[in-house]
């Protein structure tokens, strides 16, 4: 008897575990911020009481959704458990526009489902070049939390205010932002993974300020950024710093891209809520 039922923390925890197994070296901590994301937005497929799938789907707000770590086990594949998840969390959307990161082998079945492509993010790995900047650039905790809430709100298309807190806020994670004048000017955060670090968001207004912060967070470690290639220059400064592109997926939304400051995103905050 194969059925679906919202998730629990312990589920989405084994989530992160299918993630690792799936290559996409997942953040250590990445299931207790995305819990905060959407509590009843994530999704199990019990076979015979026997966790085998997953989906989330995280809804901000009234208009926007975001579904990722969309799983079945290998040994269930092909039998029809994956589509009854889909429609499941396609529910759980009702009319919003929805995003997603699609792995290359799935990105004609989500043509198939209305999903239509935008970009491509390219993760790029490796330990970044150092670089030297008289930029200033401080902990992200030490910044008033709804200054740092609005600076998101220019890159990403509806509040997340829960789950940016916990995104900057747990204790593995360590974030930066750039400063100028009292405005700020770049923000990103590093959490570790399960293999080296990954950092993301980084949000930038030149390729400078995105340099300067991840210098600052790499520590001369490897690190993994999920870049969109519509940005050139941030494209550009992956190649400068001798990061190698080493994955690749589609962001694909059912209705309009949204309108954000995409000049400005250097990498993405995760594949799996965007």
């Amino acid at each position: 008897m194969f059925e679906i039922a919202t998730a629990s923390a312990a589920d989405v925890r084994l989530f992160s575990e299918w993630a690792a197994d799936e290559q996409w070296n997942p953040g250590d901590s990445d299931a207790l911020a995305f819990a905060a994301a959407d509590p009843a937005g994530f999704f199990v497929g019990r076979l015979n009481g026997e966790p085998i799938a997953s989906v989330s789907g995280v809804r901000y707000g009234n208009d926007f959704g975001f579904l990722g770590l969309y799983i079945v086990r290998s040994s269930e594949r092909g039998k029809g458990y994956g589509i009854q998840l889909w429609r499941r969390v396609m529910e759980h959307f009702g009319a919003r526009n929805v995003a997603l990161d699609g792995v290359v082998d799935q990105q004609a079945n989500y043509r198939k489902s209305g999903f239509r492509h935008a970009y491509n993010h390219i993760r790029h790995e490796g330990v970044p070049a150092p670089v030297t900047t008289d930029l200033t650039l401080v902990d992200a905790r030490t910044i008033p939390f709804d200054q740092l809430a609005a600076y998101d709100r220019r890159f990403f298309p509806a509040p997340r205010d829960a789950f940016l807190a916990l995104w900057v806020g747990l204790p593995e994670h360590r974030s930066l932002v750039a400063v100028r004048d009292g405005e700020l000017e770049g923000f990103a955060v590093r959490r570790p993974s399960r293999t080296g670090a990954r950092i993301g968001p980084i949000y930038a207004a030149s390729d400078e300020i995105a340099a300067a912060l991840i210098s600052g967070l790499a520590e001369g470690e490897s690190i993994a950024v999920d870049v969109p290639d519509l940005n050139a220059p941030a494209m550009k400064l992956a190649e400068r710093l001798g990061l190698v592109p080493t994955f690749e997926c589609a962001r694909m939304y059912t209705g309009a891209v949204p309108d954000v400051d995409q000049n400005g995103i250097f990498a993405t905050t995760t594949l799996e809520l965007g």
